[in-house]
């Protein structure tokens, strides 16, 4: 981060590019976040770069975390979570000054080398949501991903809608539990949600990797799983279930006035032990589920899906990079269902997984994130 001028330079080629990993967090997601930090700090090659990890304890703490990915990895037995009584950090939120600054106890404050971009590996709430964007704009401070608005919009499932509709991408039937039409009458909401036909999917509108999400059959489960839903967001979407297969397309924006590109497609398949596709089933089942890329679908479905993931990933304003999940009905209609502007980032997350089909690899598709991040504008200049 460049203190001489109000526009940051682009790092010197005599030195490593300085990266600052930020991850954990205070959703729900914070483990997710850890596992994903620990594989990108695997992935970069330390010839090339210097990582400053800086972890968010769930207590919101900003921390100087250990460049060990080792603790950070999430497996059966183990959920990783940022230790709040690190080195505290003090991040910038000006243009003249964009030092970190790390507090020890004892010790006089002390910066940390300038850092020429930040990638927010943030899942959910409180980071993913445009929260950590919108800081690190206030500093004109370069970073991986979506800016504020796409960020903010494509976390919010009911505000996504909105936006696909507008955009002339087909979206499955919904509804909306607001907090305050909640809490006024809770039996005017369930009601609302009888347009529908069961099963149905419960979920809270701003939350990821599966959180908080329950299938309900029946009218009998529904009230117990919003509730479920508002201990994660007092906003709540209840979504029709879609008979048939979930499809997802990778985005990765182009150099300059290059349009941005699309992955081979993926699919993940539940093979047993989950009624869908849940948190167990994502980070923590060996073999329960099957994820394949490329997806077996006909080249029409598949050149189908990527224009409108296109579509999205432009309607939405993302960038850098994107996850696009379809439903591909029984009868060969596609609905979207999400975008996500930061997915799960693991080597065995669908994702990377779909790049690497398109002969990307992991250490290759984390460059060329930073490579975009480096070349994207600052402020609204």
């Amino acid at each position: 981060m460049d203190t001489d001028s109000q526009t940051p330079d682009p790092a010197p080629e005599s030195r490593r590019l300085r990266v600052a990993l930020v991850f954990g967090g205070r959703s729900s997601e914070h483990a997710v976040s850890c596992a994903t930090a620990a594989s990108v700090m695997s992935a970069l090659d330390p010839e090339r770069y210097e990582v400053i990890p800086i972890g968010i304890a769930k207590d919101g703490s900003w921390v100087l975390a250990p460049a060990d990915p080792e603790p950070l990895r999430l497996a059966p037995g183990h959920v990783p979570e940022v230790d709040a009584s690190g080195p505290a950090i003090l991040v910038p939120t000006s243009m003249s000054a964009r030092h970190l600054i790390v507090q020890e106890p004892g010790a006089a404050p002390r910066e940390l080398s300038d850092v020429d971009v930040v990638f927010p590996l943030l899942h959910g709430p409180f980071g993913e949501d445009g929260t950590i964007q919108g800081l690190l704009d206030l500093a004109d401070v370069r970073y991986v991903g979506s800016g504020v608005t796409a960020s903010a919009v494509m976390m919010d499932k009911h505000m996504m809608k909105v936006v696909f509709q507008a955009a002339g991408l087909p979206v499955g039937p919904y509804v909306v539990i607001a907090d305050r039409q909640w809490r006024r009458d809770p039996e005017a909401a369930l009601d609302a949600v009888g347009a529908l036909d069961y099963p149905v999917f419960v979920k809270p509108a701003r939350a990821g990797s599966s959180m908080g999400i329950t299938k309900v059959d029946s009218v009998d489960g529904l009230r117990d799983a919003v509730e479920a839903a508002r201990e994660h967001d007092p906003k709540v979407v209840v979504e029709q279930g879609v008979v048939g297969r979930e499809i997802e397309c990778g985005v990765l924006d182009g150099h300059g006035t290059d349009a941005p590109r699309t992955s081979p497609l993926g699919e993940a398949i539940v093979v047993k032990g989950h009624a869908f596709y849940d948190f167990e089933a994502k980070y923590l089942a060996d073999d329960d589920i099957r994820l394949e890329s490329p997806a077996d679908v006909s080249p029409e479905i598949a050149e189908q899906v990527a224009q409108m993931a296109l579509t999205a990933f432009e309607a939405a304003g993302c960038e850098g990079l994107a996850r696009c999940d379809f439903f591909l009905t029984e009868s060969g209609e596609l609905l979207i269902n999400e975008i996500n502007t930061m997915p799960g980032f693991t080597p065995s997350s669908m994702y990377p997984r779909m790049w690497a089909a398109a002969g990307l690899t992991y250490p290759e598709l984390v460059d060329e994130l930073i490579a975009l991040a480096m070349e994207r504008r600052v402020g609204l200049r």
